[in-house]
């Protein structure tokens, strides 16, 4: 039997391949960053044409550091950047438009129209999620509004919506398909249905022509042509969906936060779809074969590692993004400064598209070091706001946080989510949880792996952090960080 499975992981930031062994262990990984397109302020592009051609170089990247071929793979998964939309023309290959980052907030124009008859949330009970410059619906309202001939293409079929995984798989296999959780970020697609919605669709005015088939998130889709020919291409999710099967968060209750160029906690609540009242989102968690669908909750938070980066390169206060722990730990505490980085406006829980960041609390005391520290805090205070909504909505106490993605490697931002929250914080073996739940997504399809049983048992512990901070403190500093929110409202209106 063949002893390898690969996983695409198509980020916000970069493109990954990672290869696989029987046991969830990485054998080999290459990874390539991609341009990041702005041109305005607000506006978030990247180009896919480069996307698809690192793709195929971190493909080649890997398979050769592995001293392997496609043949030794039994399957290939892929896991992608949600929300990001792009047009492309189906006889040429090439795109209309640079695709449109999840991030990017051209859209808050079109947010008003749609929701000035029911408000933003008139979607939710459908779709599960408010309207807002986040989701597909309204970018790919935007490109068939703005560029020239897009619509009527789009209404012929000469023209192909898909969101990055659509973008890959096309590439890779010629088929024009999405799976049922990246669709359920379209806000296009019934939640209880998992299929594209007629009222929605009319309301957007989109042409179903352009739309790509729904499919499961586990399932042999086709076989591959270069550069992995004759693989299957068998597994298929959203980033976030994917790292909550990497993180065997099967069962409800269950919960993740993934810490990458946005911070996405995820819990499970199973078969039923239950719709927030507290700001979160409902959205699939995965659909494996022919099994019933699993829903979860989450709450999506737009900066976290991209506050690293901003720190990095716009203000040069860091040259490396793993520079900003060092400095950080450099002062005992963030000397009363506090960070709300509000970029692309707040996500969960509060929905504030005319947000914008604020840095509050400055004196000539701070130092970078104080605005570094800061920035981390940001992070794990955002991650807080969202458990305190999941906690809320569903009733259910979080135990302990499954933590991954870049950041993860962190101690000081772990130990400090773990203060925050009064709850531990549980890192695990493997934090390339993305691929590997992509990974494991094709494995099953294929029998590579025979049960969810089984991708739970390879699951374990690195670290454990246990919450450390008094009470009295940990509620001083809460209260700070809620002033500073308040701060970031209304900042474009």
């Amino acid at each position: 039997m063949t002893r390898y499975v690969g996983a695409i992981d198509q980020g916000t930031t970069s493109s990954r391949f990672i290869i696989f062994d029987h046991d969830g262990e990485i054998v080999a990984l290459d990874q390539r960053e991609h341009a990041q397109i702005y041109p305005r302020p607000g506006w978030v592009e990247h180009d896919a044409t480069e996307i698809w051609r690192h793709t195929r170089d971190v493909i080649a990247g890997a398979l050769a550091e592995a001293g392997l071929s496609p043949a030794d793979l039994a399957c290939v998964g892929l896991a992608n950047q949600r929300e990001t939309t792009l047009l492309w023309d189906r006889r040429t290959g090439a795109p209309l438009h640079n695709a449109i980052v999840w991030m990017d907030t051209r859209t808050d124009a079109l947010v008003a129209r749609f929701s000035a008859q029911g408000g933003k949330d008139r979607l939710r009970a459908k779709t599960g999620l408010p309207l807002s410059t986040y989701f597909s619906s309204l970018k790919l309202v935007w490109l068939l509004e703005n560029i020239p001939g897009a619509r009527e293409k789009a209404a012929a079929g000469e023209a192909l919506f898909g969101t990055m995984d659509s973008w890959i798989a096309w590439n890779l296999t010629g088929r024009h398909f999405t799976d049922a959780t990246n669709a359920a970020r379209t806000q296009l697609m019934n939640l209880e249905t998992l299929q594209w919605d007629e009222e929605l669709l009319a309301l957007f005015d989109i042409p179903r022509a352009c739309l790509p088939e729904i499919r499961s998130s586990s399932e042999i889709y086709r076989a591959c042509r270069e550069p992995l020919a004759g693989v299957a291409l068998s597994g298929a999710l959203g980033d976030q969906h994917a790292a909550l099967i990497g993180q065997a968060c099967f069962s409800p209750g269950d919960a993740k936060n993934t810490y990458g160029t946005g911070c996405f906690l995820l819990m499970n609540i199973g078969e039923t779809p239950r719709i927030s009242t507290k700001g979160l989102l409902t959205t699939l968690a995965y659909k494996l074969g022919d099994e019933k669908p699993v829903y979860a909750l989450e709450g999506s938070v737009a900066i976290a590692g991209a506050l690293v980066q901003w720190l990095r390169d716009n203000l040069g206060i860091i040259e490396k993004s793993s520079d900003i722990e060092q400095l950080a730990a450099s002062v005992p505490d963030n000397g009363d400064v506090y960070f709300t980085p509000a970029f692309a406006g707040l996500y969960a829980p509060y929905w504030r598209e005319s947000a914008r960041g604020v840095i509050a609390g400055l004196t000539r005391f701070s130092t970078k070091a104080h605005i570094a520290r800061a920035a981390l805090e940001a992070v794990a205070f955002q991650s807080f706001d969202v458990v305190e909504a999941m906690a809320a909505d569903s009733g259910v106490a979080l135990e302990e946080l499954r933590v991954d993605g870049g950041m993860a490697v962190n101690e000081l931002l772990m130990q400090f989510q773990a203060d925050i929250l009064a709850a531990p914080v549980v890192r695990p073996h493997c934090i390339e949880t993305t691929a590997l739940g992509a990974a494991y997504a094709a494995g099953l399809a294929t029998g590579f792996w025979k049960s969810v049983d089984e991708l739970a048992a390879h699951w374990r512990v690195d670290r454990r952090w246990r919450p450390r901070m008094a009470s009295e403190e940990r509620g001083r500093r809460l209260a700070k960080w809620r002033k500073a929110v308040t701060r970031s409202f209304d900042w474009t209106d």
